[in-house]
């Protein structure tokens, strides 16, 4: 497939022209004469250099890589038609759609970006971190940038204890027994070949506990609306979550919230203030 480096370019520069700053989370600020988005504001976005993404829609440079191409449909907002699209452009084969794939829909990202003072994330099907905003990197710690079977909650859950210190020890059993009881179930639906069944192998091989409560044959246990979570600095938490389910992605925003007030809710705003002090 051939790369289309005018056709690439003019896309690009369209759909950043587009885009206004509050449709991606951004303030307006003043003065602004730009028409859309600044190349310099995409490529934030995008996470990559100023420079990199300016040649691109200068029709220079070497060919985008499939990394580079998705990284710049997720921060342009695109639909899955529109990424498809920049993919055949930029000279790559669209990747597959479905339950695995990581591309989240603008209409949860627009949401998603107006909850920056909240701790929020959007995760897949197993349990992967897709997106988290500030607040939920102090609360939760940095899940995003983990790689393999690491990215999935359950699979750290059963083969690293680490993964069960933010959580109140008095909920654990019933999570083991909700995460199993999900991945059987997910599982069931996806077929032998998905991704969540493979991981399910995987932890059938490696986690006695696992093993055994899948065995147990349960489905689709209900998850709790209260999360009790441990803090390393500010401690226990609680906090209700809410969710938001995009079925034609199969991905989940969570949103974790105190009741105004409480000891949880004083925590939750230290706790912004904390995670603040650690990013600068």
């Amino acid at each position: 497939m051939p790369l289309d480096r005018a056709g690439l370019a003019a896309f690009l520069r369209h759909r950043r022209q587009a885009l206004q700053p509050e449709d991606v989370g951004l303030p307006r600020g003043q003065r602004r004469r730009t028409e859309g988005l600044r190349r310099e504001e995409v490529a934030a976005l995008c996470h990559m250099s100023t420079d990199y993404y300016s040649r691109i829609e200068r029709e220079r440079g070497p060919q985008p890589s499939e990394q580079m191409i998705a990284a710049i449909a997720q921060g342009l907002h695109l639909s899955l038609d529109e990424r498809d699209h920049l993919f055949r452009l930029a000279g790559h084969r669209p990747p597959e759609r479905g339950s695995s794939g990581e591309h989240i829909s603008p209409g949860m990202l627009r949401i998603f970006d107006r909850l920056g003072d909240t701790p929020a994330e959007i995760v897949t099907e197993i349990g992967e971190s897709l997106k988290q905003t500030p607040l939920a990197v102090a609360l939760l710690g940095d899940l995003v940038s983990l790689r393999g079977p690491a990215r999935s909650l359950p699979y750290r859950w059963f083969t690293d204890e680490r993964a069960r210190d933010r959580y109140d020890p008095s909920d654990h059993d019933r999570l083991s027994r909700v995460f199993v009881s999900n991945a059987r179930a997910v599982a069931a639906r996806l077929g032998p070949g998905s991704a969540v069944a493979s991981l399910a192998e995987q932890l059938r091989a490696s986690s006695a506990e696992f093993r055994a409560l899948w065995d147990e044959q349960q489905v689709s246990l209900p998850m709790s609306e209260t999360k009790r979570f441990v803090h390393p600095e500010v401690g226990t938490l609680e906090l209700h979550c809410q969710t938001l389910v995009d079925p034609d992605h199969s991905h989940i925003l969570l949103v974790y919230t105190a009741v105004p007030g409480s000891e949880s809710h004083e925590k939750l705003q230290l706790l912004s203030v904390i995670g603040a002090q650690s990013m600068t």
